[in-house]
């Protein structure tokens, strides 16, 4: 599976869109936030021009973890957050999605579903895969609340897979397969 640039993809109150060159600064400060991203999550600081060359390079990289698409709200063009994929292993063929909604007061409105919902959408149909699947800590309870909103389903967990905050934490393991969603109802 190569990396390849995603298209603007629109829904009913977002767009996802590649980054540009006004987005980085904002992007960039939600990344190295330790309060948008380190919560649930390992965290590490980058450099700006480390991560401006991420983040160029991902649509090449299909192991980038680099934001791939910035969350837009339509009705006036706000910046909420980004979202990305990856191959997450070397030899199964599914990709792997992650999400962050940088902006606090955009979070629980629906925006994060419908991103990761028009995300998942563009992966079945621009890669042969038959499963997209996501991990969070098992503490995160807004990240995989809105996976099973989106009809993903808790395959089982990684004991003691992630390190942050000074311990080790499980993983939950999150799936879809494309007939699963296929046949799921269109709300998100």
């Amino acid at each position: 599976m190569s990396g390849r640039p995603v298209p603007t993809l629109v829904g009913r109150s977002i767009r996802l869109r590649p980054p540009g060159p006004a987005d980085l600064p904002k992007l960039f400060d939600w990344y190295n936030d330790p309060e948008t991203v380190a919560p649930f999550d390992r965290f590490s600081l980058d450099s700006f021009s480390d991560f401006e060359r991420g983040v160029q390079a991902a649509p090449g990289d299909s192991q980038s973890l680099a934001p791939r698409l910035v969350v837009e709200r339509i009705q006036d063009a706000g910046v909420l957050g980004f979202v990305g994929y990856y191959s997450a292993h070397p030899v199964l063929e599914f990709l792997d999605v992650w999400y962050v909604l940088g902006d606090r007061a955009a979070r629980g409105k629906g925006y994060g579903v419908e991103a990761v919902g028009l995300l998942v959408d563009y992966l079945f149909h621009a890669f042969e895969v038959e499963r997209v699947g996501a991990t969070c800590d098992i503490e995160n309870v807004p990240s995989y609340r809105l996976l099973e909103r989106l009809g993903f389903r808790k395959e089982g967990s990684l004991r003691q897979a992630l390190f942050h905050h000074g311990a080790w934490h499980d993983v939950a393991i999150y799936g879809v397969t494309r007939p699963e969603w296929a046949a799921r109802a269109r709300t998100p």
